[in-house]
């Protein structure tokens, strides 16, 4: 089963997906964690132009592009062969990214943007997305604050920069994008504790392996 994580910066993915996988593999489950950009060798690369603060004169075109391409050899180099393997795969971030963060956040067409990723992931749809949604303010005090005690702030802090009405512009877009695939994409609220964040996931991810054993 392939289950991907979004929402805005500092909504805590990182730390919902490492409790996850230590449930599905309390449970026998073989998963793999990845992520974009950068889950593949060439990913690497591409996360540190996409991601360096460095780079802010990036036009939003070159930007989707490198995430196109990202993604076109994370899918075929990473996700594919695990879960053609039988693994669970759980991804930080996928295509709906390029949506909330290119179409609502830099203004591109989102359906055009839906479009170049069909291209970009042959066929490759999670089944499975869980959004998790933070106040826009919080979450982004929470990213600048991991990035400086991390010492990313420049490495990876482009997003982290942005102003506060273009996060608040992604949310609202990752919150359009699941009223148009409520059976793929599943909201959590990520103001909670991590515990009970965690167990709403688990939750959610428990009824639809068990309602697709032929995924697992």
């Amino acid at each position: 089963m392939f289950i991907t994580f979004e929402g805005i910066e500092g909504t805590g993915k990182s730390t919902q997906i490492a409790l996850l996988k230590s449930h599905l593999e309390a449970r026998g489950r073989s998963v793999l964690v990845t992520c974009e950009p950068g889950g593949s060798r060439i990913g690497r690369e591409l996360r540190r132009v996409l991601l360096s603060l460095e780079n802010r004169d990036l036009c939003a075109r070159a930007e989707l592009f490198l995430y196109l391409a990202d993604r076109a050899q994370h899918v075929a180099q990473v996700v594919r062969p695990a879960l053609e393997a039988g693994k669970v795969v759980l991804c930080d971030r996928f295509a709906d990214s390029t949506v909330a963060y290119q179409a609502y956040g830099r203004g591109l067409d989102a359906d055009m943007l839906h479009s170049l990723n069909e291209l970009a992931v042959d066929g490759l749809w999670p089944e499975l997305t869980i959004l998790l949604d933070l106040d826009t303010r919080t979450g982004v005090t929470r990213a600048v604050a991991r990035n400086t005690a991390e010492g990313k702030t420049v490495a990876e802090g482009r997003f982290e920069a942005e102003s506060l009405a273009f996060h608040e512009r992604v949310r609202l877009g990752y919150r359009a994008w699941a009223l148009r695939f409520p059976q793929r994409i599943r909201t959590v609220d990520a103001g909670g504790t991590p515990e009970a964040i965690a167990a709403a996931i688990r939750g959610i991810v428990d009824q639809k392996l068990e309602a697709a054993p032929q995924h697992a």
